[in-house]
């Protein structure tokens, strides 16, 4: 069986969370960040190999905070690793952020030899995502290039106290298999469930029951070569040049309305942690406390290369 990759999104820019890279935010009782944990989850799952997308212009923050110490854990496990680097060359007047999710895959396409997963790196998913986000790709077969794979969040497991998320809000068969995603922003919780407040202000109400994606994806190396055509599509149809982006779930949706690829759909009741606003820190590093207290994770994550 080939590796098993995880692919870790974190060179994207916080555009509610202010100057600081958010990925990189100390959340751990040992000054742990989200991805530690994920990386540990994903390792502990069964993950092989795994490959960071980040921005040259924050590799070396990322290096000081989180690689290097991964980098001993990975050497102490035999797990292998790459980096990848996001553009931000060649951006339009205005534009300072990266082309989004889709461009960011993209950018590791050479390092991809078999089935992989992606993450953000700013999201916490747990230990029963990983799981099986690693059993479906463990069963993957070569003839299955345009079979793909999502981890379901319920749409109340996902919401912050602090304002609007977005969310990619998924559609169903009856069979388990995604029918539509549709990236939703400005998602925010109310009494009793989650709404969407347009610009308008007035609010439409949302099932809190639903599934959303959090852009933890199982994918082939079939899907990576479709990225190209499709960049080059999405860069020639602009409509906003500063602030469109080119997004996985817009772009597996597209795919799965024309029934060019299968998702299965992954539910997991495991509630989701992350990061969108700065007042965000507390609660995540008080959940992670909590887990740590329940034995979930060892105080530090890295005790044993010390």
């Amino acid at each position: 069986m080939s590796e098993i990759t995880l692919v870790v999104l974190a060179a994207g820019i916080g555009s509610r969370y202010g100057a600081t890279v958010k990925q990189l935010e100390r959340v751990g009782p040992s000054g742990e960040i989200i991805m530690d944990y994920s990386v540990h989850d994903a390792i502990e799952a069964g993950f092989d190999r795994v490959v960071f997308i980040v921005r040259r212009d924050i590799y070396d923050d990322f290096m000081e905070v989180a690689g290097s110490r991964l980098e001993a854990r990975f050497r102490a496990l035999g797990i292998s690793w790459d980096y990848a680097f996001q553009s931000t060359e060649d951006l339009p007047a205005g534009r300072t952020k990266p082309w989004g999710t889709g461009q960011a895959v993209l950018a590791c396409a050479e390092l991809i030899r078999g089935p992989f997963a992606v993450i953000n790196a700013d999201d916490y998913y747990g230990k029963d995502a990983m799981a099986k986000a690693y059993a479906f790709l463990a069963g993957h077969r070569p003839e299955d290039g345009a079979d793909y794979g999502m981890v379901g969040f319920v749409l109340k497991n996902t919401l912050s106290e602090e304002g609007g998320v977005t969310r990619g809000l998924c559609a169903t068969d009856g069979a388990g298999y995604l029918t539509d995603v549709a990236e939703t922003r400005n998602i925010i919780k109310v009494p009793g469930g989650a709404a969407v407040r347009r610009p308008d202000g007035a609010l439409r109400l949302l099932d809190g029951d639903s599934l959303v994606s959090m852009n933890l994806w199982m994918l082939t190396p079939q899907f990576v070569g479709l990225l190209d055509g499709g960049f080059r599509a999405f860069r020639e149809g602009l409509a906003d040049p500063v602030k469109d982006e080119y997004l996985l779930p817009d772009i597996i949706g597209r795919l799965v309305r024309a029934k060019k690829a299968r998702v299965k759909v992954l539910p997991t009741e495991g509630q989701w942690y992350g990061i969108t606003y700065p007042a965000d820190r507390r609660p995540v590093a008080e959940a992670i406390r909590a887990m740590v207290e329940a034995g979930v994770y060892q105080a530090d994550l890295f005790a044993d290369l010390t």
